[in-house]
């Protein structure tokens, strides 16, 4: 069973998967004009949904009802594939931009399509260039417009979260937004860092957090700890 359904993944699910990425990066690149509307925002909701769909991966999701999709937040997410890009923008019901590695920008049709977007581009191995990504994330923080990070920096090489950066935690405080915790369980068993295909058996979830004034905390380390802790808190209720 295991054989044929990589022999799927390969012959039906990945070519559906690029043929799907190529229409949603033409339309959004076209619908520049209107890159917060709503018909950009359902096609790309729609082109995540489908990746999941085509490479037969069944998700769950829970805690939706504590986030308000008209409300700007600041969320965090713990990072264990790279399919947790389409579960949580296929899936979180608040319009959003991503804070994402520089790297993504040089991918074809895709890079162009983030850019337009409005998703920012971060130079992780230039501090300037960081710093100045991350006011421009600060400048799309309005009208309900929230951001997604992965505080770890990169996918896990184990299974196990890695230490967080205080970026995501430092934006939140400048702007006085509330960040929610994001929890991502399955996803490293369904495809771990280096695996070429996806694992046949893997069930995968997304926990949304409830949204936590960190204004309330001494120092953005004991914010981080906290979030931390909520973050590993809705991985153990999947």
């Amino acid at each position: 069973m295991k054989f044929l359904y990589i022999l799927y993944q390969y012959l039906i699910g990945f070519p559906l998967v690029i043929i799907a990425t190529l229409f949603t990066a033409i339309f959004t690149i076209i619908c520049f004009p209107w890159k917060n509307g709503k018909a950009p925002r359902m096609v790309q909701v729609l082109w995540s949904r489908s990746v999941l769909w085509f490479l037969l991966v069944p998700i769950t999701v829970t805690g939706k009802e504590h986030v308000n999709p008209k409300q700007s937040y600041v969320f965090v997410a713990n990072h264990q594939s790279f399919l947790d890009v389409f579960a949580v923008y296929g899936w979180l019901p608040n319009n959003f931009k991503w804070l994402m590695k520089k790297e993504l920008r040089k991918v074809p049709f895709v890079g162009t399509a983030c850019a337009v977007a409005g998703h920012i581009f971060v130079d992780r191995s230039n501090p300037r260039a960081a710093l100045q990504s991350v006011e421009l994330v600060k400048k799309e923080l309005v009208d309900g417009i929230s951001t997604v990070i992965f505080p770890e920096g990169t996918r896990t090489k184990t299974g196990e979260m890695g230490r967080f950066k205080q970026g995501a935690f430092k934006i939140a405080m400048d702007l006085n937004l509330p960040v929610v915790p994001l929890s991502l369980t399955g996803f490293y068993d369904a495809m771990p860092s280096g695996q070429a295909f996806v694992n046949p058996r893997a069930r995968v979830h997304l926990h949304i957090g409830a949204p936590i004034d960190i204004s309330q905390f001494a120092d953005i380390n004991e914010a981080m700890a906290h979030l931390r802790t909520k973050v590993e808190e809705g991985i153990h209720k999947a």
